[in-house]
């Protein structure tokens, strides 16, 4: 089934309606492509192997073969290659069309809130100067290195209002909020984010990936804007981090299409609080068939890609390993949703934090390559966690 047939709205629901309806240990997913509201669970998708799309599609076959109309595999899968899953097989699926007339609101001012910051601005710096230390002497050509804020309130955080209005912020963002909930964790623990990222989409036998790397902060002066969106056009800093991560993406998937359009050129797009250079790839699949060519099979091949890892892939990981004091959890993950047919939709889980009760545990990275200047990275972070500390009612502490 096709993504355009998979999320067309039924008249009984609009994209409101199912934003006020999510639930905690619902899933809900929403793009310029549609809402998708899932609840209950028929069936978890196990791994063995560390594998998720063969595992995938055999929940998919089990739940229509008993009777379950149309199943989707939604959920969340971390950055680690050894990391938990949420994924599963929802009961009941509501679909409505994309987020359009909804109002922004404005959350409360954020009071009564512990920051800690993991690490600290001049660890982070430091950091930066020991990963550039690498990549000038160890093969390393790129890494991308997080931040963590973990943020504690007064009283028990209301996920829903915090998913409203990061929708309502940016309807034209891959919103999501999952169940990841984890032995020994004292409440649900909640996946929410507003993704500017498309990792990839599929959609019969087209799939599309849109690569962001190479970034900055929006000023919301219109003079100041012009002159980074120029800057940004001219960075060789920022065009070769850009480079590596749309180069990687086209070589996945030039291997499952026999036709690929990559544009010469990235062209800047931009979010409530960033700019960012941008390559929408689009290919048709030569074998649409073919099981490593679902939505989520293509996903998991281009998981990580080097807009949240690093060039080479090994090389990378083993830096965030050796340099981040912070497990990333979800962060720079996965999030989305695969029909059985194949079909389906897949953002990288950036500008996303994980909620349990009190606690609110946010990440933020920035590429680092030769000729990175660590205070420029520390305040690419900063801009980074804005999405959620403004939905947060907080601005000023990163």
């Amino acid at each position: 089934m096709s993504v355009s047939a998979l999320l067309r709205p039924t008249p009984e629901y609009r994209s409101a309606d199912l934003l006020a309806a999510w639930l905690t240990g619902s899933f809900y997913f929403s793009s310029a492509r549609g809402t998708l509201l899932a609840d209950g669970v028929r069936a978890r998708v196990r791994s063995t192997d560390g594998s998720w799309a063969p595992a995938a599609a055999e929940a998919l076959a089990a739940a229509a073969a008993a009777g379950l109309a149309d199943p989707v595999v939604v959920g969340a899968v971390g950055f680690r290659p050894e990391a938990e899953a949420g994924l599963l097989v929802p009961a009941v699926v509501r679909r409505a069309g994309a987020p359009a007339g909804l109002r922004a609101q404005v959350p409360e001012p954020g009071t009564g809130w512990r920051v800690r910051h993991r690490p600290g601005p001049a660890a982070y710096t430091d950091a930066v100067r020991r990963a550039l230390e690498l990549i000038d002497g160890a093969g390393l050509r790129k890494v991308v290195l997080a931040r963590c804020l973990e943020l504690t309130a007064a009283a028990p955080v209301r996920v829903p209002a915090l998913l409203a209005r990061l929708v309502r912020t940016d309807p034209a963002a891959y919103a999501f909020a999952a169940d990841v909930t984890a032995p020994g964790d004292p409440a649900p623990r909640t996946l929410v984010g507003a993704s500017p990222e498309l990792l990839v989409s599929r959609h019969g036998a087209t799939v599309v990936a849109n690569p962001l790397a190479g970034s900055a902060p929006r000023a919301g002066d219109d003079a100041v804007d012009r002159d980074r969106i120029a800057r940004l056009r001219s960075s060789v800093k920022d065009l070769g981090e850009h480079a590596y991560t749309a180069g990687r993406v086209a070589e996945v998937l030039g291997e499952h299409c026999a036709r690929l359009d990559v544009p010469e050129a990235p062209e800047v797009i931009g979010t409530p609080t960033m700019w960012h250079l941008s390559t929408r790839i689009t290919g048709r699949l030569r074998d649409p068939a073919d099981p490593a060519c679902s939505a989520l099979g293509l996903a998991e091949a281009l998981h990580p890609t080097p807009a949240v890892c690093g060039v080479p892939t090994a090389a990378a990981r083993a830096a965030i390993a050796d340099l981040e004091p912070e497990d990333r959890g979800y962060y720079a993950g996965m999030v989305g949703w695969s029909g059985q047919g194949g079909d389906g939709e897949w953002a990288v889980t950036i500008r996303s934090a994980e909620v349990c009760d009190r606690t609110v545990r946010l990440f933020a990275g920035a590429g680092v390559v030769a000729g990175s200047d660590p205070e420029a990275e520390l305040a690419e972070t900063a801009a980074k966690f804005r999405t959620l500390l403004r939905a947060l009612g907080l601005e000023d502490v990163a």
